[in-house]
């Protein structure tokens, strides 16, 4: 399977589940992406359309920690933007894997998160 037709398959997920996850004011999206340097992760209201809190590889209190895109670095994003939202007062969010597979770096992402504090 060529890089063209994984990303279509990832869109096309993720179309499909942008139809039942919607992020609200008591409920926000967490949100990530990852590409093949950098994992980022957001907390996103759709009702307003804002961006609450984010946390990535290349925010500069993590540069430090984390080096690439592996397993290691999604762990400590995770635990980044849990932390983050729960001083924002979030503490319940609706998953949004953004259609990559729940496994690997998505998956370490998840779980840091849950660790940290945040529920979904």
């Amino acid at each position: 399977m060529s890089t063209v037709d994984r990303k279509k398959e990832r869109l096309r997920r993720k179309k499909r589940i942008k139809y039942r996850i919607r992020g609200t004011a008591d409920r926000p999206r967490l949100c990530v992406y990852k590409s093949l340097k950098h994992i980022y992760a957001q907390i996103i209201d759709d009702e307003s359309s804002r961006t609450l809190v984010s946390a990535s590889t290349l925010d500069l209190d993590l540069r430090d920690k984390v080096k690439g895109c592996n397993i290691k670095s999604a762990e400590v994003v995770g635990e980044a933007v849990a932390k983050k939202a729960l001083d924002k007062g979030i503490e319940r969010v609706v998953f949004d894997r953004n259609g990559y597979i729940y496994h690997g770096k998505v998956k370490a992402l998840a779980d840091s998160a849950r660790k940290a504090g945040l529920k979904f």
